[in-house]
């Protein structure tokens, strides 16, 4: 349940888990020289990350782990594999303007660095790396990754844990075409996997390595060379690798790797997944269609008889259903056993709107009981939207740092399209605990029964609604029995807390809501 580029006061207040440092602009980031390639994010150009001076020691990179140590939280860190990362030339452009001639667009504060278009809609080609870049091979990586033990420690003792190999990889092609115009196919990516992975662990043999990173759907079927030319039909790299689908090629070479050299150099299969549904990832509320859409894309997380409601239903691979996190689970179990899962990209959507919190409460709750193990959100919430309460109704529900359980418990819904349900047991305490997210725009009756003997006499309720977008409400104490009717406000989150029992009680008992 973890962020990206979280802010340092909520990250505290969620005792958040983990903090990424990751998008574009962290695969050209020079950490001697604190200055990074903002890609086609940003006119190509390269921008100092912080006003630091005392290099490599203070840095944008030092001051993000820095802040996450003040709270407790891991840091995963974007490593560069390209091959290349910035000149430490402040505001060096990929195709400046007074080198490669005039551009469709151009940067509109120095007017220097253009987009890499010529006004007849062509792109330029043949423009030179060095104009923004260095090389920067393996042993440049593993000199960071030393840097990072020395300062901090050791992975396996506090330093830095977490890194991912890079930030998707696979539109290099299109965000970092200045230096990478052709995509990859399947052996170069994995060689370069070999040498850069290899480098990091010897560096620091704890840290636990995430990839491949690719940016979504499309990219766990091909590799970036067939992307590029869009050549679905007859992909010819991906049929040059006897057809087999990128990510459980990927996995098998890693596994194949380990089986020879007695070294595993890949620790969580990463994929970055934002719904291709109309309207939702990364965009507002929208209308009452649409927000009812945002909340049935959550079951592409999971569920097998959900066709996608995008252009990913429409035909291709698995003939629309995509079930992320047991498809993951399916390749890794196959291809290279023991690795773990991770998506360090994802966003529902409207995380300014009770509809995003909704849908994000929601996505926690599958992430959760589906074993995921790693996730986190691109981007995070400002610190008084909705969004930051689906987070504190697991982290911090009653302000207090008290959360959500970490053991899973077995809960059903009679529909969970109306009325989702997750449950847990708290190992600190024993405690149970059950969120019920109400998705309609209508109060919602349900009939809870808790399969425990002796039953509690009550349950504690925590509720965030659309009814106060503020905070979360504490509420009267719940009585239970057999079959407790609990009525559920529309557009409500509500986390019940029942004392706690023997631990291995609970496990062996179902929570059903009808």
């Amino acid at each position: 349940y973890g962020m990206n580029f979280a802010d340092e006061a909520l990250a505290e207040e969620l005792d958040l888990p983990i903090n990424r440092w990751g998008g574009n602009a962290t695969s050209r980031y020079n950490y001697q020289t604190d200055i990074a390639n903002h890609a086609a994010d940003w006119y190509f150009e390269n921008e100092k990350e912080s006003d630091a001076a005392d290099l490599p020691n203070d840095s944008a990179a030092n001051r993000f782990i820095e802040q996450n140590r003040r709270t407790g939280t891991q840091t995963l860190l974007t490593l560069p594999l390209s091959g290349w990362v910035s000149n430490g030339v402040e505001h060096a452009c990929g195709y400046a303007v007074t080198k490669y001639g005039p551009q469709q667009a151009v940067e509109p504060y120095r007017g220097k660095c253009g987009n890499g278009v010529r006004m007849d809609s062509s792109a330029i080609t043949g423009n030179d790396p060095l104009d923004t870049s260095i090389a920067a091979p393996p042993a440049f990586t593993a000199g960071w990754v030393s840097f990072l033990k020395d300062k901090y420690g050791a992975a396996a003792e506090g330093g830095v844990r977490f890194y991912n190999l890079d930030n998707e990889p696979d539109i290099w092609f299109e965000t970092h075409r200045d230096i990478q115009p052709v995509g990859w196919k399947y052996q170069e990516f994995r060689d370069a996997t070999f040498a850069y992975a290899a480098a990091i662990k010897t560096a620091d043999p704890g840290a636990q390595l995430l990839g491949p990173v690719v940016n979504g759907w499309t990219y766990y079927w091909y590799g970036a060379y067939d992307g590029q030319r869009q050549d679905w039909g007859s992909p010819d790299d991906r049929l040059a690798n006897g057809d087999m689908p990128f990510v459980p090629w990927y996995l098998h070479q890693l596994h194949q790797y380990e089986a020879t050299n007695g070294v595993r150099l890949l620790d969580y299969l990463d994929l970055h997944y934002y719904p291709q549904a109309p309207g939702v990832a990364l965009a507002p509320a929208g209308d009452a269609a649409t927000q009812a859409l945002r909340l049935r894309s959550t079951r592409s997380l999971w569920d097998p008889t959900y066709q996608d409601e995008s252009w990913i239903g429409d035909a291709g691979p698995e003939d629309g259903i995509v079930k992320l996190i047991p498809l993951m689970r399916a390749w890794a179990d196959q291809y290279y056993p023991g690795t773990k899962l991770a998506v360090t990209e994802y966003n529902w959507g409207a995380l300014d709107h009770i509809n995003g919190a909704l849908a994000q409460a929601d996505v926690l709750g599958i992430f959760g009981r589906e074993g995921l193990d790693l996730a986190t959100l691109w981007a995070p919430p400002d610190n008084d939207q909705p969004g930051a309460f689906a987070f504190r109704i697991y982290r911090s529900y009653d302000g207090a740092g008290s959360q959500f359980g970490d053991i899973s418990v077995q809960a059903s819904s009679a529909d969970q399209e109306k009325l989702a349900i997750y449950a847990t047991q708290r190992s600190s305490d024993n405690a149970l605990t059950l969120l019920v997210i109400n998705k309609t725009d209508a109060p919602q009756t349900g009939a809870l029964a808790i399969s425990a003997a002796p039953l509690p006499a009550s349950a504690a309720v925590y509720r965030y609604s659309a009814a106060d977008l503020t905070r979360i409400v504490h509420e009267a104490e719940l009585p239970l029995t057999a079959n407790s009717t609990i009525v559920f406000p529309a557009q409500s989150i509500t986390l019940l807390v029942v004392n706690g029992q023997p631990l291995a009680y609970h496990l062996y008992v179902p929570a059903v809501l009808r």
